[in-house]
């Protein structure tokens, strides 16, 4: 029931993300929902293997190549998806931010 609570708040808050930002767009709450599916399989099977294949580089930057990583995934993300458009790399670091930011507020909140 927690997982379930989780995915839909993170579909809110990609909402909330195409709604703040004009470079990113979600057709439908149903997309939202298939973006924030996405997006948490990515995190979970995807980027272990890019923060490891990229350790070298984030040692030196001290930790702040990780937002690449981050926005790269949302990037991809919004690449493969139909109703989940990021219009470019800058949108997708911004918009990872925010996105972030705003699914971990919403997860305080209501859990």
């Amino acid at each position: 029931m927690e997982l379930l609570l989780i995915w839909i708040l993170n579909a809110v808050a990609l909402l909330i993300v195409a709604y703040i930002l004009p470079g990113i767009s979600v057709a439908s709450f149903w997309s939202a929902l298939i973006a924030a599916l996405v997006l948490g399989l990515l995190n979970t099977l995807v980027k272990p293997i890019l923060i490891i294949l990229t350790l070298p580089i984030t040692i030196v930057t001290l930790g702040l190549f990780l937002l690449v990583v981050n926005a790269l995934v949302f990037w991809f993300a919004g690449s493969v998806l139909k109703g989940f458009h990021v219009n470019g790399f800058w949108w997708a670091m911004l918009g990872a931010l925010i996105y972030s930011i705003i699914s971990g507020l919403l997860s305080r909140v209501f859990s």
